[in-house]
């Protein structure tokens, strides 16, 4: 079992003052810091703050730690160090990719993309339509916002050349079976874009093993600083036209990132693996199976929320009732704002948000009232027994 004590050891947020008595149930939007990451932070604006890679020690001493947070990442996702990419934000990265894609693909060709993302896995490579590229949309089911690969294999033909989904929705929260669809786009010829970006902070998976070309997620999401970080595997990486400086194409993590990154930022990553290494230490298991740790915790608190909330009378569940397919991100729609509801939960301790959350396109097509929204409460690993019983205390006063 986890340790929730020792997981919360390594988050300075948990011994904040001005955060006493608050529960956090808005990790879906940024989670809280480990304090690994924040020392690397810290140290690197101390003593390393200085154009890296020269031969100077503090140069030197940065341009490693930048190498050493690719490295590491790298080694956990089971991917080449080169294949992983540092950019400002998943958005920003995906737009850059999406270029690339508009220069790469012929007037005719075909992409699909899904109304189950978040905004910036869909409206980068939408506006490829613009330049004649075809784009299909893989619907979800208006109940349930499920997306049902039958679906996805009547869109596949010898026209696609690319298909963008998420590994779990923002909304939905269904976990998406991407060594499955992974592998029906490439028997058909297609490459796979993945947005990891909701399901990276519920454990860093194996890109390898999974084989989808791109994975996408954001470090901010997963106890990091505000950074996108993005895989793309050899194969496809070098195919694509290079988007940075001409003299950086032999570079294959520099070809898709044409501004400088956050050098910082960068370094600080490393931390991430730091806190996953301690916490696989302590628990005495590989860092793979840290992510098992975290999704059995995850699911074991999940339940009982989504137990509380799927039978309530003006009130729907957005995605399965079932924790065990589904990251614990929960969002409702309410027959008011969820802006409002989440303003009175607030009063009780809960910190939670409103609105749609980047996901228009996918609570349109569940047909959800816009001009309400939804409520959405979201946790994570360090989330504690405790802190679920009293959302769902405050829950039933505020509902």
């Amino acid at each position: 079992m986890l340790d929730i004590d020792f997981v919360r050891s390594n988050f300075p947020a948990f011994c904040e003052p001005s955060l006493e008595g608050q529960a956090f149930f808005e990790n879906a939007g940024g989670s809280y810091t480990c304090g690994q990451v924040i020392d690397r932070l810290t140290r690197f604006y101390r003593s390393r703050k200085v154009q890296p890679y020269a031969s100077y020690e503090a140069s030197s001493l940065a341009g490693e730690e930048m190498d050493e947070a690719r490295t590491r990442l790298a080694k956990v996702m089971g991917v080449e160090s080169d294949e992983v990419s540092f950019g400002p934000s998943t958005t920003q990265n995906t737009y850059v990719l999406a270029k690339a894609f508009r220069q790469f693909m012929s007037p005719g060709e075909a992409i699909i993309v899904t109304n189950q993302d978040h905004e910036a896995n869909t409206g980068p490579w939408r506006q490829l339509a613009n330049k004649g590229i075809e784009v299909r949309e893989w619907k979800v089911d208006p109940e349930t916002g499920h997306l049902d690969t039958d679906d996805l294999e009547n869109l596949l033909d010898d026209k696609v050349r690319l298909v963008c989904f998420p590994h779990c929705s923002n909304v939905v929260g269904e976990i998406n079976p991407v060594l499955e669809i992974t592998a029906l786009c490439h028997a058909a010829g297609a490459f796979v874009c993945v947005d990891g970006v909701s399901y990276a902070p519920h454990g860093f998976v194996d890109v390898g093993d999974l084989g989808p070309d791109i994975y996408l997620f954001s470090s901010y999401k997963t106890y990091g600083p505000h950074q996108g970080i993005m895989v793309i595997r050899r194969n496809l990486g070098q195919l694509l036209p290079n988007q940075g400086h001409y003299f950086n194409a032999g570079s294959l993590y520099k070809r898709f990132t044409p501004a400088g990154p956050d050098h910082a930022q960068v370094a600080a990553c490393a931390g991430m693996v730091d806190y996953l290494e301690a916490l696989g230490a302590h628990h005495d298991v590989s860092v793979g199976g840290v992510h098992d740790l975290m999704r059995a915790h995850e699911v074991a608190l999940l339940q009982p929320l989504l137990d509380a909330v799927k039978d309530r009378n003006s009130v729907r569940l957005i995605g399965p009732s079932d924790a065990s397919v589904r990251a614990p991100t929960v969002a409702l729609a309410l027959n008011r704002p969820g802006e409002e509801v989440a303003a009175e939960l607030a009063q009780h301790g809960i910190m939670c948000g409103g609105g749609d959350f980047y996901a228009v396109r996918a609570l349109e097509a569940m047909r959800v009232d816009m001009g309400k929204g939804v409520l959405r409460l979201s946790f994570v690993h360090y989330t504690s027994e405790a802190e679920v019983t009293k959302a769902i205390e405050a829950l039933d006063a505020v509902l």
